[in-house]
């Protein structure tokens, strides 16, 4: 009786996990329905080839033709239009360089709402003024659709590794939609609130990574000019209190680490312009909410001063090097 009990048994387990791993993978191939991916710079097409790698079939397009061709030989599908993925994928995420082209992407003649599906996720990772998601937020609900917010921090290198940190702001109902693809692609991923707060956090990140690295890149050159390795003192800057992730990951002096644009002639990396750029963000709303950024304002010219100078398409870290070109004149 007892062996006729443990067959039964055993029967019933193996047919209990049967229908488990049935009901696990048609949920799981339900999930990777297409997903849209519109701007294949160097972040964008890292994001989408680890979108692929976790078997999510991707519909791309990008403002310049070429950038899609790596992707394409990945396997992904590539359209002409931003209304042309709309019209075939209800999971679009959109990375792109600055406003005006977020709004033209959403909004334009070819833009996603001209062919949005009702209950279309739209999730956007550009950096952009927090008004204008709030604005885009606004034209999506009229079409039926979700837009969400969804700046990363990272760098190439993060988006590389899958290992971006998205800060996401939105309707929250919607929030763990958007983190089953957040999470293909990054390692972190905090939910801010409401439309525009993960764009908030991204500027406010941004704005002290650039106070920290001018920082940085200022104790390092005044160190070497008093006759210290710059190695000696950056590792004893990163056992003292003045450590940031400027000085112990993203170290500014060539020679001081390895795999960092400062190795590299400062290129690769985030780029002058773009941080300029996030500064501009930055000071725009501390204007509109009367908040006052002394650092920041002072960041956001220099960093515009080393775009006028030749850094544009340098990465940010270039700072050092500016610093060092300034003590000539």
């Amino acid at each position: 009786m007892a062996a006729l009990f443990r067959g039964s048994r055993n029967v019933l387990l193996r047919w209990n996990k049967h229908v488990d791993l049935a009901f696990v993978s048609s949920r799981s191939m339900a999930s990777k329905t297409p997903v849209g991916f519109i701007g294949l710079g160097n972040m964008g097409s890292p994001m989408a080839k680890n979108l692929l790698r976790n078997g999510y079939p991707v519909i791309a397009t990008d403002v310049f033709p070429e950038s899609c061709k790596e992707l394409q030989d990945l396997g992904a599908q590539v359209v002409d239009s931003p209304a042309e993925v709309a019209d075939k994928a209800d999971r679009i995420i959109t990375m792109l360089p600055s406003s005006p082209n977020v709004i033209e992407v959403y909004t334009g003649p070819n833009g996603i709402l001209k062919k949005v599906k009702k209950g279309t996720l739209l999730i956007d990772s550009s950096t952009i003024d927090p008004a204008v998601s709030k604005e885009m937020a606004v034209a999506a609900e009229k079409m039926g659709a979700v837009f969400m917010d969804a700046p990363v921090s990272g760098g190439v290198g993060a988006a590389s590794l899958a290992k971006l940190t998205f800060m996401v702001g939105g309707v929250e109902e919607e929030y763990h939609a958007a983190q089953e693809l957040l999470t293909c692609m990054g390692a972190n991923v905090v939910y801010c609130g409401q439309v525009g707060t993960g764009q908030a956090a991204k500027i406010c990140n941004n704005m002290l990574l650039a106070i920290g690295m001018i920082g940085t890149a200022e104790t390092m050159n005044l160190g070497i000019r008093l006759g210290l390795d710059p190695k000696l003192l950056a590792q004893i800057l990163n056992m003292s209190s003045g450590r940031c992730w400027s000085s112990d990951t993203y170290n500014p002096v060539p020679g001081v680490m390895e795999g960092v644009p400062s190795a590299n002639n400062y290129q690769g990396g985030f780029g002058t312009t773009l941080m300029a750029k996030d500064l501009g963000l930055a000071q725009n709303t501390a204007t509109n909410t009367k908040t006052p950024i002394p650092l920041g304002s002072l960041a956001h010219q220099i960093y515009r001063v080393m775009s006028a100078r030749g850094y544009a398409n340098k990465d940010f870290s270039s700072v050092f090097q500016f610093l060092r070109e300034e003590e000539g004149q």
